[in-house]
């Protein structure tokens, strides 16, 4: 079984009209939905971000991408998918705090694109992560069983899927303050590495291999761009998918304390932060490791660049620490994926799209029904180990492709659309609580970046089955809210 590849796939799986009060205390949709309490902070959103970006595609994809289009390459598109994340998050972060609601993406399309195009965009966004929540809680069990061969995978999956349940069903604020941690020890982790790095880079930590400081000789020996500049927009995908999760912001909006303030402080600091990260760890790994060897070429954690660069500068245990670094980034995953797909099905449930019982909420404020209901979406990513893996994996990583970017283009022309609709109805810039800059510049190449990133799943054997899987479903979505919610009134 090839569980390396398992950890990799994984990552990629890795609001009215009317303006909310930021110092209310609930969440709501309509005036029929109960309440989801607000109880994030600041520091909760930026490590429910940084948590939803930073996974095992860094730690074991991120040489992927080295070995493909070279060091240089290699910042370029890190560098560029930064700037297109950014670009998204600004305009999700106008809608946001004008609407911080749960419903977020669903909500914005249904007001400014449709409300066909909202119901659809949700329901896409609850596939991604309930489809996926299996495969992370799979290959974290799969990691478990290198240190402890005698123990049944299925155990560790039920022990892993009890803790993520249990932290979603607890409330709120132990939801946030789990991933909080969790996200820590990944940001840890990869400041550490960076730091490490730096002090061998320059010499100051003996590097295997090297009787003088590398430098950065490594970035240009073979040439600026030893595959040509080609490469760098194939490997866009990934490095684009590299910073999905940033958008849990839009999701958490709904469940946090003065959204006005909060979301647009955690959007500039989590996207900055993962630039610096990301493109630190490609420097790093590029200057000390040829790119043809950053690459993954064996099985397992050991193949990881990290692990490598960690064992040359004599780091005890480095395969440990990255073992256990990348089970942390699973269950984080996992974390916020449930979090994220129950809060898509609330919405839907409170604008009478759903039975009423899905937007139910317990003494704790959690949508408890639509929690259990989305975990029970886990058990296709559970039997993938028993059926053909390597095959699903593949597919559930087109649909979770093509849904982000879908996701993502929505966002960018909902803003688009709201900021038209502001101007005319008399509104200024000066008057929203965050406005994204540079309109209509920032949405429009937002939209435009997405939508080249969709067209090129189109010729990526890879992703071409779950690329129609995602079309057809699009097209029920589309022929059953014609059918069953055309004609209801909008909230």
């Amino acid at each position: 079984m090839n569980w390396a590849k398992i950890a990799r796939f994984s990552f990629y799986f890795h609001l009215k009209l009317m303006q909310s009060s930021p110092n209310q205390n609930d969440a709501q949709v309509s005036s029929n939905s109960s309440p989801l309490k607000r109880a994030m902070s600041t520091r909760h959103l930026v490590m429910i971000s940084l948590g939803g970006a930073i996974g095992t595609g860094l730690f074991l994809g991120s040489g992927e991408v080295i070995s493909q289009t070279g060091p240089i390459g290699a910042i370029i598109s890190y560098i560029l998918g930064g700037v297109i994340a950014y670009m998204v998050m600004l305009c999700l972060g106008e809608l946001a705090v004008h609407m911080p609601e749960s419903g977020s993406f669903g909500t914005y399309a249904q007001r400014y694109i449709g409300p066909g195009t909202g119901y659809t965009v949700t329901w896409l966004y609850w596939l991604t992560w309930s489809a996926t929540l299996g495969t992370e809680f799979t290959a974290a069990a799969l990691l478990m069983q290198e240190w402890f061969p005698h123990i049944s995978m299925w155990l560790w999956t039920l022990i892993f899927a009890a803790i993520v349940f249990g932290l979603n069903m607890s409330s709120t604020k132990w939801f946030a303050e789990s991933e909080f941690w969790l996200s820590l020890v990944k940001v840890i982790t990869v400041i550490a590495f960076i730091l490490f790095g730096l002090l061998a880079i320059f010499g100051i930590l003996n590097y295997q291999g090297h009787t003088s400081a590398p430098l950065f000789s490594n970035l240009t020996d073979e040439g600026w761009f030893p595959q040509g500049l080609f490469p760098i927009f194939t490997t866009m995908l990934i490095v684009n998918f590299a910073f999905s999760g940033t958008e849990l912001i839009g999701v958490a909006a709904g469940e946090t304390e003065d959204p006005a303030k909060n979301v647009p402080k955690a959007i500039n600091t989590a996207i900055w932060r993962l630039l610096i990260f990301f493109v630190g760890t490609i420097i790093v790994i590029s200057a000390l490791l040829p790119h043809q060897m950053a690459g993954l070429h064996a099985e397992g954690v050991s193949s990881s660049p990290f692990v490598t660069v960690f064992d040359h500068i004599g780091i005890p245990y480095a395969e440990d620490i990255i073992r256990f670094v990348i089970i942390t980034a699973l269950l984080s995953a996992a974390n916020s994926g449930l979090f994220a797909a129950s809060r898509m099905m609330w919405s839907l449930s409170a604008k009478k799209q759903l039975p009423a019982l899905f937007s139910r909420v317990n003494a704790r404020g959690i949508p408890y029904i639509a929690v259990i209901v989305t975990m029970f979406g886990a058990l296709p990513g559970l039997l993938s180990e028993q059926f053909a893996p390597e095959t699903i994996f593949k597919n559930l990583l087109g649909v979770a492709a093509f849904t982000m970017v879908v996701v993502w283009m929505s966002i960018c022309l909902s803003q688009f659309n709201f900021r038209r609709q502001w101007y005319k109805q008399g509104h200024t810039k000066a008057e929203l609580g965050f406005a994204a800059p540079l309109f209509p510049i920032v949405p429009i190449l937002g939209f435009i970046f997405c939508l080249i990133t969709c067209i090129s799943m189109v010729f990526d054997p890879e992703m071409v089955v779950g690329f129609i899987c995602c079309l057809i479903f699009i097209a029920i979505c589309y022929i059953s809210y014609a059918f069953l919610y055309k004609d209801q009134s909008q909230p």
